[in-house]
């Protein structure tokens, strides 16, 4: 709760020197465009959230993002129904997710490891079978599943907010979501506790995956074309909301609020930069700072606790 307010702090901060030193910030297309954009990054967070509860990591979700995304295009250009395009794109990556499960959970990978080899794996292979080249000639209804934009885009942050909201609900309420918690938390005590913490593992890749894959294909509907070199830098974006709304690197914490907020201060920064006239390429290191920031947030109680055990030890 205490990271979550200063997140909200430090959003406001920074909307209240927008508002006074960039107010064409808040005119309503781009913070439209700042919505629609950011909502299929949203389920990327939501699975980072679980990963990262459950005390490892996924950076290989950029990688999968683009593969996803090519994968929705050419679902779409074979003749899969537009109905049926989302569930399919859903079916591949609940498979990629599965594969980084497996590598995790049953092979006892580190997942720095595991996803790291998947992250380049991927992009290879991808760059390999497309030639760089962009996925094009997308059925005419590819575009906004066939609606005006307008409709489109409400379709679009409707989805993505339903889904959020439906794993928010039930991280809190079902005991899948205190399995992952308790596992975050102390492996070995879940085990003891009877709890399947291999499957757990498995089940919060699985879900990372579609997820991804969800949010790919929400994504490339925006678009008549779609890059074969999308989401890169997606998976520090992810890491970043859900580590400083409050997740613990090391598992066992974090909320599907906080990430919210984490990931609406770090999608006002990009544009805020833009409209502030400062330069864009600024946005990586800053995300790269909050990162390290937050980690150090949560490391410096418990080196403190740490010294304090050690010297009553001493005096004793």
């Amino acid at each position: 709760m205490r990271r979550e307010l200063s997140v909200t702090v430090a959003w406001a901060a920074l909307l209240l020197v927008l508002a006074f030193a960039a107010p064409s910030f808040f005119s309503l297309s781009n913070l439209r465009d700042v919505t629609v954009a950011n909502a299929p990054v949203l389920l990327v967070a939501a699975g980072m959230t679980l990963v990262i509860i459950a005390g490892e990591i996924d950076i290989s979700v950029g990688s999968q993002f683009a593969l996803l995304s090519v994968a929705a295009g050419v679902a779409a250009k074979s003749g899969v129904p537009m109905a049926l395009m989302v569930p399919v794109t859903a079916v591949a990556g609940l498979a990629l997710g599965a594969l980084n499960g497996g590598l995790v959970a049953n092979l006892r990978i580190p997942s720095i490891v595991a996803t790291l080899a998947a992250m380049i794996a991927l992009r290879d292979a991808l760059r390999w079978a497309t030639g760089g080249a962009w996925i094009e000639g997308l059925p005419s209804r590819f575009q906004w599943f066939g609606l005006p934009q307008g409709g489109g885009e409400i379709l679009l942050v409707a989805v993505c907010a339903l889904i959020y909201g439906a794993l928010a609900w039930a991280l809190r309420n079902l005991s899948a979501g205190r399995f992952l918690y308790a596992v975050g938390s102390d492996r070995e005590a879940a085990r003891l506790a009877g709890i399947p913490v291999t499957r757990v593992l498995f089940a919060a890749f699985a879900l990372m995956g579609a997820l991804t894959a969800v949010a790919a294909a929400m994504n490339a509907i925006r678009f008549r074309e779609i890059q074969s070199n999308t989401g890169i830098g997606l998976e520090l974006k992810a890491i970043a909301a859900v580590v400083v709304g409050g997740a613990s690197i090391t598992g066992g914490r974090g909320t599907f609020t906080g990430t919210l907020l984490g990931l609406g201060l770090l999608a006002t920064i990009g544009p805020a930069l833009t409209y502030l006239g400062i330069s864009p390429y600024w946005e990586k290191a800053i995300q790269g700072a909050i990162i390290l920031c937050s980690i150090a947030f949560d490391a410096l109680p418990a080196r403190l606790t740490s010294r304090t055990k050690e010297a009553k030890l001493a005096r004793a």
